[in-house]
Formats: C-alpha cells, structure tokens, sequence
C-alpha cells in the first residue's frame, strides 16, 4: 500500500481540509485528492465525506485513521533504527513543549544541546501539555516536555525532571491581600482565574483545592499562566502559579495547608525507537534533573 497515500490521508485529518494539507505537503490539491482516491479504492472505502469545501471522517475513516498513524510511526521507528546504527547525533528531532516549559525550563537545555549537536535540526512545537500527549502517543513527535499528567497516561513512559511547587497570588489591591491570615476556604466567595478545565493543570488544582473543600467555578482561563498572572495582578481574581512565578504586581497568599504541586518533564512511547538526537536530548534532561 502507497504511504505516501496515507500519509495524505493523515495529512488532511489533522488539517482539516485539502489545501491545508497540500501546503503542509508541498503538493498540489488535485495530486492530494488522486492519492487519497487511490487510497479509498485499494480499502473499498470512502474515508471522507466532502461537503463543499470542508471535509469530514466517515465510519470507515474514523476506524482507519489511528492504524494509519501507526503505519506512519512504524516507518519512522524504522528509519530511526537505520539512522542509529552510527553514532552519529543528527538528523530531524520531533519535540513538543509546553508553554511554560519551553518558556521557563528548556532555554538552557535547548542552548546546550544546539551547542553540542549542530546536526540535528529540532522540529518544536509549543503546545498544551494534553495536545503533547495525544502527539506523542500517536507517533507524531518523540518527546514531549510538559506538565506531566495525574494520574499517568496509561500508553506512555513519564520521567519527572522538575517538582513545580505552586502557590496562590492576588493583587496588591485584592481583598484577601489585605488581611492578616487566610485560609483555604477564604477562597471560595472571590472570582479566579484558573487554566481550562479540562487541563492537566486545571485538575492538579482542583483536587488540591476540594481537599480543603473548596470548590471552585473560574470566572475566566487560559492555557498561558502568564495570562493568568496579568489578570490576578489587575484585580480580577485570584489565581494558581508555580511559586517561581512569583511577581511584584502580586502577593502570594500563605496557606500552609493547600499544598499544590505540579510535577514537568519527558514523556515517549515506550515502544518507539527513540532517535540519537532524542536520547542526548534525554540525557541532558536528565543532568538538568532537581530533585523532589
């Protein structure tokens, strides 16, 4: 079966149409739409239902995607295998980064590893630490460094780098900034500001916050906790950031009984060839590693 077929087929679900994928392909539209036909008449299946310019999945197409991403992470696997046979460390690097990560923890790592391997060409993405996950998971990238999710995922191998202690900030001008002593429950009456609900972040801190029976409902989130500092530092809620975070425009509330704790580092598919790039990457990781 043609993988570059497939490959167009996986191309356009993750794009969403045909002329995105032509572009991320570097091939023209009529050439995406012929390969995608041949691939449909070798299944005996339709794989998309075109409707005006959109597309969607059909039954067969949802059934057949997550075999095609594996095709695709197995050619890749052995194209790596072939690769590592030297020792050479170069080529591509398939990484993902969260946010904050990339922002807060990577420079130093990144700076070093471009220093020691000038042949390898790292391909980033920044994303949220679930979109890493999923891309890790289905063979896209190798590595992922993010917020590492509780409880595990169950389909890959997770190495913890750095502890992420948090902590709760208000502005200066905040209610709750001007009181003697707070507690937990204190929280619960005042708006937040809180990453999505559906976040790895989100439910490390919801749970923190329901162990002290708080519960919370935010008033406004975001995925990029600098966001959040800004808007806890103009007065419109309280807020959770890794206490490194800490800010003049904010005061961080002393609640000895809230304990929050993030937990950032690696994630791979533990039955996927890492690449030699992938694993100087890991081992420099690994020598930035501060303890629990």
């Amino acid at each position: 079966m043609q993988t570059d077929a497939i490959r167009a087929f996986v191309a356009v679900c993750d794009l969403g149409s045909f002329q995105a994928a032509s572009e991320a392909l570097h091939l023209s539209q009529p050439t995406i739409s012929k390969r995608l036909a041949s691939l449909e008449q070798r299944l005996g299946h339709s794989l998309f239902d075109r409707v005006g310019r959109g597309v969607a999945l059909t039954e067969a197409g949802r059934a057949y995607l997550p075999h095609a991403r594996e095709l695709l992470a197995v050619l890749q696997d052995g194209r790596r295998a072939l690769d590592n046979l030297g020792a050479e460390v170069a080529g591509v690097l398939r990484l993902a980064l969260s946010h904050h990560v990339g922002l807060h923890r990577m420079p130093g790592v990144l700076r070093e590893f471009v220093s020691r391997y000038p042949g390898v060409e790292p391909q980033i993405v920044f994303v949220d630490s679930e979109a890493a996950c999923r891309s890790v998971a289905n063979g896209e990238r190798e590595l992922a460094v993010i917020t590492l999710p509780t409880p595990a995922h169950p389909a890959l191998v997770e190495d913890c780098i750095w502890p992420d202690p948090m902590s709760v900030f208000v502005g200066h001008d905040h209610e709750l900034a001007k009181r003697n002593q707070v507690v937990a429950t204190d929280l619960a009456p005042h708006a937040c500001v809180l990453p999505p609900v559906d976040s790895y972040t989100y439910q490390i801190i919801a749970q923190a916050l329901a162990a002290r029976d708080v519960q919370v409902a935010p008033h406004m989130t975001s995925h990029y906790l600098e966001t959040l500092r800004m808007l806890a530092g103009v007065g419109i809620g309280w807020t959770v950031l890794p206490t490194s975070m800490d800010h003049p425009e904010l005061v961080r509330l002393e609640l000895p009984e809230l304990v929050i704790r993030r937990r950032l580092g690696a994630i791979r598919h533990p039955r996927r060839s890492l690449s030699n790039a992938a694993r100087a990457l890991l081992s420099l990781l690994d020598q930035a590693r501060v303890p629990a």
